[in-house]
């Protein structure tokens, strides 16, 4: 998908977004007013809240240019699990009108609530490859926010005061030499840790962690993992290794360290070295070290099988609630069409947002930080591997994340993890 020419023709954005303010209007209100012709109200509900400013901004801006729409936007993110939530915002009937999905599974979850966008200019614009996961029955079901990357990300700086050269870390053997070198002159360097590992995060080690060590079983084959129905966990070892070393030289306890602590304590004040991330913590780095930000942190892939392939894919897909007033229904479209179209929705893509955008119209010139920069060119050279985790089964990999906490807690073994998760996985695809 990210070699085709039509990605060589754009690139950054990631309207992965997050609030404009809070909004605890229903549905319901929602409808009642538009229904009344004075505002139609735009419920958004999305997962990402390390943009939440600048999407306030770009909704401000929007509603300024259409007085006749009123945009709400509700983020739940970080430490809270958005995928639980919104089944709860649904349960409840307080109904969003715009809200992200991953992909095939959670189509099967909100299949009656998805509108087609087939006749959106987004659906148009975007990349070849980039619909396929949201493509049911020839309907397009969702717009993708964007594309990103992660890998480990590490401090430059102490990198290069150690005497590490990050090219140079092609095996999982490499990276536990780095540690060890790292970890022997933390004192020196000011070092609290070589990693920052958080586990108290089930997705860190449940999805993206996971996700490196299981897209082979698939052969990097997103479909293929939603059609099988067992786990091979064929790098399973390999899997134990990493999450392994990452605890030997982690601030501890690793069950107890957020996402917050992660980026913004630990690995944005040069407390840690590597931290596994993506390219979406640019902003909150550049928010407290714009020095860091811009010249002192680099993006490796996690070696894996003798290789290291950077896991590039689309992370979410904003979908439209056919079950929503009809003018709250065109006015949603409206919306999404304007944030990835128009002049200003693509001048806060590239210069506030600084992501990777998964539509034709953007210059690749225009790529605003260096981690996004770095996975574009692996993107560009074909040294990528797929996101095959928005297709585990439902639940599964907060399962997964759970019962690595225990392996943390030593209240269960490696063995029994492969086993129990091998079991659910069969279990779900029954």
């Amino acid at each position: 998908m990210l070699n085709k020419k039509t990605l060589m023709l754009s690139s950054a954005l990631l309207l992965s977004l997050a609030g404009c303010s809070t909004s605890n209007t229903d549905q319901k209100n929602s409808s009642n007013e538009a229904a009344s012709g004075d505002q139609v109200t735009v419920n958004v509900y999305q997962g990402k809240v390390e943009f939440k400013t600048q999407f306030e901004e770009l909704a401000a801006k929007y509603e300024e240019e259409n007085p006749d729409v009123n945009i709400q936007v509700e983020t739940v993110g970080g430490g809270s699990d958005y995928a639980g939530t919104l089944k709860a915002k649904f349960a409840s009937g307080d109904e969003p009108t715009i809200y992200t999905i991953a992909g095939q599974v959670d189509i099967d979850q909100y299949r009656d609530r998805l509108m087609d966008l087939s006749d959106t200019e987004a659906a148009g614009l975007a990349l070849e490859g980039t619909l396929d996961g949201v493509t049911r029955d020839e309907e397009v079901l969702g717009m993708p926010v964007n594309l990103e990357g992660y890998g480990l990300i590490y401090n430059k700086n102490v990198f290069k005061e150690a005497g590490v050269d990050a090219a140079s870390i092609k095996t999982m053997d490499d990276l536990a030499k780095a540690a060890k070198k790292i970890d022997g002159k933390k004192e020196d360097l000011g070092l609290d840790a070589v990693f920052a590992l958080a586990a108290k995060e089930k997705w860190v080690p449940g999805n993206h962690g996971s996700n490196v060590f299981l897209s082979p079983d698939f052969n990097n084959d997103p479909f293929a993992a939603y059609e099988a129905k067992k786990l091979p966990f064929g790098h399973g070892n390999e899997f134990k290794e990493y999450l392994d070393l990452q605890n030997q030289y982690s601030v501890q306890p690793v069950n107890n360290l957020d996402y917050s602590q992660q980026v913004e304590e630990l690995f944005s004040t040069g407390r840690v070295a590597i931290i596994q991330q993506g390219n979406w913590i640019y902003p909150t780095v550049e928010g407290m070290d714009p020095e860091l930000a811009e010249s002192g942190m680099g993006i490796m892939p996690i070696p894996v099988n003798g290789e290291t392939k950077m896991p590039v894919g689309v992370p979410s897909y904003y979908v439209v609630n056919k079950k929503a007033e009809e003018e709250q229904q065109q006015a949603a479209k409206d919306f999404i069409d304007w944030m990835y179209t128009s002049d200003e929705g693509k001048e806060a893509v590239l210069s506030e947002f600084k992501f990777i955008p998964a539509y034709e119209g953007y210059d690749a010139e225009g790529i605003a930080d260096p981690l996004s920069k770095e996975i574009y060119q692996y993107s560009q050279d074909g040294n990528t591997s797929a996101w095959v985790f928005p297709n585990y089964p439902v639940g599964w990999s907060d399962q997964l994340g759970a019962e690595i906490q225990k392996y943390f807690a030593e209240e269960t073994k490696w063995d029994e993890v492969v086993k129990n998760m091998q079991n659910e996985w069969a279990k779900a695809r029954q």
